[in-house]
């Protein structure tokens, strides 16, 4: 299994680090053992001028990590469910990637045991499923993602997705900013969360 990605990856522009997430493994290590999967969709929330950011009015208890150091997971509750990013950019840069989809690739029955279902197009499509296949919850926000320990994220042999492979979106759920294209996804993957109705040309990052 490949080593975790380094602290100088996550290090970067948001936006960057979005689109270079897509094709990486999402690894979770836990007593029962090891699930993986390919990110496949993400989302990015900006540090500056972003309404739609968790830590857009300043840092609380609940945003804490977002605040870095970058390579760190911030793990938020919602509806009693869980979300995952990783945060990126230097300490006190309040940004993150939301880690949206991913296409199973190991431990994929034992993401099913804990969804309660089988089908594999279904167990990690949407942030709050991928947490619960995962078993990711408020235990691990914070967490160092590059430990390659528990839980991180890996090279792919597969690499980063060709440009034209990346499509771009406007984030799911939000009423802020809802016009920004800052939801990223491999456009011919049948792992994606949500797709729009027309595909937006992707940014030249």
């Amino acid at each position: 299994m490949n080593d975790a990605l380094p602290r100088e990856f996550y290090d970067r522009d948001v936006v960057v680090v979005a689109r270079e997430l897509l094709g990486k493994q999402l690894v979770r290590a836990a007593r029962e053992g090891i699930a993986l999967g390919r990110i496949v969709e993400v989302e990015a929330y900006v540090a500056q001028g972003d309404p739609a950011s968790h830590a857009y009015r300043g840092r609380t208890r609940r945003n804490a990590a977002m605040f870095g150091p970058p390579g760190r997971a911030y793990v938020y509750a919602i509806h009693s469910r869980y979300c995952l990013n990783a945060v990126t950019e230097p300490p006190d840069v309040p940004s993150a990637v939301l880690i949206r989809a991913i296409e199973p690739l190991a431990g994929v029955e034992l993401m099913a045991r804990r969804r309660g279902m089988s089908r594999p197009r279904d167990l990690a499509r949407g942030p709050a499923r991928l947490c619960e296949a995962l078993a990711i919850d408020r235990g691990l926000d914070g967490w160092d993602l590059t430990r390659g320990e528990r839980l991180w994220i890996a090279e792919d042999a597969e690499g980063t997705p060709a440009a034209g492979r990346i499509a771009s979106a406007t984030r799911v759920g939000v009423s802020s900013a809802a016009d920004r294209l800052l939801r990223f996804y491999v456009a011919d993957s049948a792992f994606v969360s949500k797709r729009p109705r027309v595909s937006a040309a992707p940014p030249g990052q």
